[in-house]
């Protein structure tokens, strides 16, 4: 599904008037156009930004979020069985990522960390290539340029940084394209975000800072770190931003649109903070148990993004039974897939690990290549 946007600012609209470049202001409180109870919430700004959102594109959105928490529970399914060596769930974030992915077109380019599987789904990683990294047999995963979307940064926050030097390339070649940047509010703490505001601002770079505040950096609450929202960090170097219900999907599209179209237009930066949380462990070797409080976790299993589109859906008559079974369907589809492609990825030779390291050969590594085919050679089979 494609929810691209040629959209006027909002700033531009009888409502606001003014300079066109005046920013959003940074927070009008976290912005909900969906309560978990599915009931649309009115909002006289962002209401402008979803308003041609009909049924069709209502549920496409809620079969990605189905579909992309499959994804997810198969996934886990498989490292609990040991075919996979690691998973960090993204349980609980689909509508930030979801809403998001979706506004952006073919020749954005998406910069991400770790968690955000559902981003990768929607921009178009093949199933089998989602696992490859998890399962050890690919560095990476897949051809980047193929779907826009730079494989996962496992650095915390050096994606950032990536994001605003490929938004200011595009600057200079003339390019409209914009870039984006997705990473967690403990990442906010890191040099490398804080000087990726400071470049985009002071160049104006066409990239979106997508935050999403699950709640956690690892096991330390965000309130250690954070004595005041998020987003009110950005305007401090001069990036406007944005704070949303970032389990609402409709809110989430809504800034992202307002943000890449400001991007697209010449208005340069802008940071959403999406405020979620993240409902299963930090990965899958973590317990999260010791950390937080299962009232805690009741009280925004109580906010689910899936749940309230679905009461939406639901209350509009756009979700009926051969609709669910048809989301069923594509969702448990996609699930076989992910453990068929899983399971038949190729084991790599061992040795191939030292072969793009560099563009030509290197001594050094060519001895460390023979030291660790010595070592192979200990065990049986040894190395080609």
């Amino acid at each position: 599904m494609s929810m691209e946007t040629h959209t006027q600012f909002p700033q531009d609209s009888d409502e606001r008037g003014g300079d066109a470049r005046e920013p959003v202001p940074v927070d009008r409180g976290c912005v909900q156009l969906l309560d978990p109870d599915g009931v649309r919430q009115e909002d006289a700004l962002y209401d402008l930004f979803v308003a041609d959102l009909g049924h069709a594109e209502l549920l496409a959105l809620y079969e990605d979020m189905v579909v992309t928490r499959r994804i997810d529970t198969e996934a886990t399914a498989l490292q609990r069985q040991g075919e996979i060596g690691l998973w960090p769930p993204s349980l609980g974030q689909e509508a930030a990522q979801v809403g998001s992915a979706r506004v952006l077109r073919r020749g954005d380019f998406v910069f991400t960390s770790y968690r955000e599987q559902a981003v990768a789904y929607c921009r178009g990683v093949e199933l089998d290539q989602l696992m490859a990294m998890w399962r050890g047999t690919a560095l990476s995963g897949w051809d980047p340029f193929a779907v826009g979307m730079a494989t996962p940064a496992v650095i915390i926050g050096a994606q950032t940084l990536h994001a605003t030097g490929y938004a200011m390339g595009c600057q200079r070649d003339g390019s409209d394209a914009v870039a984006v940047a997705y990473f967690g509010d403990g990442a906010t703490s890191q040099g490398d975000v804080n000087e990726a505001l400071v470049l985009a601002a002071s160049f104006q770079a066409p990239v979106v800072f997508f935050c999403q505040n699950n709640q956690y950096a690892i096991s330390e609450p965000v309130g250690l770190q954070a004595q005041r929202p998020i987003a009110d960090r950005a305007p401090g170097f001069g990036v406007p931003s944005m704070r949303v219900d970032g389990n609402d999907v409709l809110a989430v599209t809504a800034a992202m649109r307002i943000a890449v179209d400001r991007a697209r237009s010449g208005g340069g930066p802008t940071f959403i903070e999406a405020v979620t949380y993240r409902m299963g462990p930090h990965t899958t070797s973590d317990d999260p148990t010791r950390y937080r409080d299962e009232s805690e976790v009741a009280s925004w299993r109580a906010k689910d993004p899936i749940t309230r589109l679905e009461r939406l859906l639901e209350s509009e008559g756009i979700l009926d039974e051969t609709a669910r079974a048809h989301v069923a369907s594509v969702a448990d589809s996609a699930a076989a897939r992910v453990r068929a492609g899983c399971l038949a990825l190729p084991a790599p030779d061992p040795l191939s690990l030292f072969d793009e390291v560099y563009a030509t050969a290197h001594p050094g590594l060519e001895r460390q290549r023979e030291e660790y085919r010595s070592y192979l050679a200990m065990f049986d089979g040894g190395a080609r």
